[in-house]
């Protein structure tokens, strides 16, 4: 018998084995409930505003639409809805993006069954989450920021100069130090001292970190 109040989840993964998977390991739990399956992003979207589930764990490489896409148009509908995004790699642009659009999680697929059901919970509490096994550096700072909610980002930011703005908004929007250098007309070290003043100046681990803090200005 189920307890009175279950976390209901929808999972978009296109991969069919893999989200079955997933939901016979979620649905082992009481308090978790499967809703609804998707096998792409514009189904994911669909369902998730047709049944508006508590939670969507979905792959962030989904055809028709991607993860990041279906998540920014999931959330501007379903404020409430919380998602945790898969991903087989763990790299800083994708997780800023992720981040971004409003996931509460970035999971790489290796992940521990007992870590990911854990993950599930604490999501829905409202916590951000990221793999245990992620590698504990730019991402895990990058989450510590989201925690702090006391500290003022405004504050932080206005000891930048305007040229250190400049580059900290070109890395929020996703874009790589040769790409950062090319729009600016500098090299690539010229970038890379930046953005080293620029976690100075922030007292922040890296690049995630400071985008998150970017992002809280905005």
């Amino acid at each position: 018998m189920r307890p009175s109040i279950s976390i209901r989840l929808l999972i978009a993964e296109h991969h069919r084995l893999f989200r079955q998977s997933l939901r016979v390991l979620v649905e082992r739990e009481r308090d978790l409930l499967v809703i609804a399956e998707a096998a792409d992003g514009r189904e994911a979207f669909d369902l998730a505003m047709r049944h508006k589930p508590d939670l969507v764990l979905m792959d962030i490489d989904m055809p028709n639409l991607d993860g990041v896409t279906t998540t920014k148009l999931i959330r501007g509908c379903l404020p409430n809805t919380k998602i945790l995004l898969l991903a087989i790699h763990d790299e800083d642009t994708r997780i800023v993006t992720a981040l971004q659009a409003g996931a509460f999680g970035y999971i790489l697929m290796n992940v521990d069954q007992a870590d990911l059901l854990h993950i599930i919970r604490a999501a829905y509490q409202g916590e951000h989450v990221l793999s245990p096994s992620m590698p504990d550096r730019f991402a895990r700072h990058a989450l510590a920021a989201v925690r702090q909610t006391g500290r003022d980002s405004h504050t932080l930011l206005s000891g930048l100069t305007d040229r250190e703005r400049e580059m900290l908004a070109c890395a929020a929007a996703g874009w790589s130090n040769k790409e950062i250098a090319d729009h600016l007309c500098v090299s690539i070290e010229t970038v890379k001292t930046h953005l080293h003043h620029i976690y100075q100046k922030l007292s922040v681990g890296g690049r995630v970190e400071a985008v998150l803090f970017f992002l809280q200005d905005k």
